[in-house]
């Protein structure tokens, strides 16, 4: 078999409502989806779904090479960005066509992704992440309400930019889970997105475990700060996680040296290999790895046969425009299928008749850091203000702040 040419799309994924974090919203929910078709001259074609960033001159490793042979290919395109760097958006190419060989090695071995990286249960444990900063109250709710009807029992939240409203907002998820299991406390955790420096980190999270029982603070200080990570972590009582945004296994070494992490992530986007590999580094320091994306395929296939999994990422429950997944959500748990590969199927029609956005950068957004970013002396803007209802006393009202644009990725 030999790898013959690839195509690319872009598709939407219409979330219904406002999705962001602290470092902006996209107020009208839409945000953009590119994938990578790898073809073969056996007629079989992986989906890669993630950036297209120099994906000509990355292509070039692989073209005309058997796509079984995908860890080593994995290599040659590493080697192939050798003198400008394989981090960003080039990694994310790099991944995309990585998760599209592992989808051709499975459908040809006529076996369904998980089975043939060694998984025996098909049942992924998930968290709700709603990716929620510019929901009132009432919307706040019902997202999280839905999520429980699917036996999520676990969520994170997205703040960091007034801890009184994360605390407020951290007790409504709570209450939600809370009656959704009968009583049964929920885990809760919040992600900050690198919005805080060393010395707020340690103070915020101080103050929310007064009335709070975090599992884990997302990024509290920037993704390198190795010495940072660790001063919070001892800080504090709930772990760290952090991950998502490191583009090679090299890039973990300092953190873990440092004991700066405690629950290590990896970005869906970034491809099945870089999650084995990373999973491979933690395991050997006993620590649990955690995925995160919104469209997570191959990773949870990759999560079913490493011995450190915790739990993946759930954000939304229905896929993008155009996509469809052997895979549902019941129990708390993505629940795999027999699929051979990783059971994604694109119709390019669908994609083509959606009245989509501009694919056209902005210069604002979640994937955009604020200038002061870091630098705050008062709480910041909240991007919703949140009213009275059934779930509390409503905060001090604050000017809405919404940016708007079309990202090239998800918000983590």
């Amino acid at each position: 078999m030999r790898i013959t040419g690839y195509r690319t799309l872009t598709t939407v994924q219409d979330w219904g409502r406002p999705v962001g974090d602290a470092n902006g919203v996209f107020a009208d929910g839409v945000t953009a989806v590119p994938i990578v078709l790898v073809e073969t001259d056996e007629g079989i074609t992986g989906v890669g779904l993630g950036p297209h960033t120099d994906l000509e001159r990355i292509f070039a490793a692989i073209d005309g090479e058997d796509p079984r042979a995908v860890t080593t290919l994995y290599d040659r395109m590493l080697r192939q960005t050798f003198k400008a760097g394989h981090a960003g958006s080039v990694f994310g190419t790099i991944g995309a066509l990585d998760t599209a060989l592992w989808d051709i090695k499975a459908q040809a071995a006529g076996q369904p992704l998980w089975r043939l990286l060694g998984g025996r249960d098909r049942r992924v444990p998930a968290y709700a992440s709603g990716l929620d900063i510019g929901l009132d109250d009432d919307a706040l709710a019902a997202t999280y309400e839905l999520y429980a009807r699917h036996g999520l029992r676990a969520a994170k939240l997205k703040g960091g930019l007034d801890i009184e409203r994360d605390r407020h907002r951290l007790h409504v998820v709570r209450e939600v889970l809370t009656e959704a299991g009968r009583g049964q406390r929920p885990g809760l955790m919040l992600d900050v997105n690198e919005a805080w420096t060393r010395k707020q980190a340690v103070r915020h999270v101080g103050e929310l475990e007064r009335t709070l029982d975090l599992v884990w603070i997302e990024e509290p200080v920037r993704r390198w700060d190795a010495e940072g990570l660790a001063v919070v972590g001892r800080g504090i009582r709930a772990s760290v996680a952090t991950g998502e945004n490191l583009t090679g296994l090299e890039q973990y070494r300092p953190l873990i040296a440092a004991a700066a992490v405690d629950v290590v992530q990896m970005a869906a986007v970034w491809g099945v290999t870089h999650f084995l590999r990373v999973s491979a580094l933690a395991h050997a320091y006993d620590l649990p790895v955690s995925p995160i994306g919104n469209h997570p395929v191959g990773l949870l296939h990759a999560a079913t046969s490493v011995p450190n999994h915790m739990v993946s990422e759930l954000q939304d429950l229905h896929p993008p425009v155009g996509i469809t997944r052997d895979l549902h959500v019941e129990d708390g748990a993505f629940v795999l299928g027999d699929t051979p590969g990783l059971g994604v199927t694109v119709c390019e029609e669908e994609i083509g008749s959606y009245p989509r956005r501009s694919d056209v950068p902005t210069p604002d957004g979640p994937n955009v850091r604020p200038e002061r970013a870091g630098r705050r002396l008062l709480a910041g803007p909240d991007p919703a203000a949140i009213p009275a209802g059934r779930y509390g006393t409503p905060l001090p009202d604050a000017p809405t702040h919404h940016h708007d644009g079309l990202p090239s990725a998800v918000p983590h």
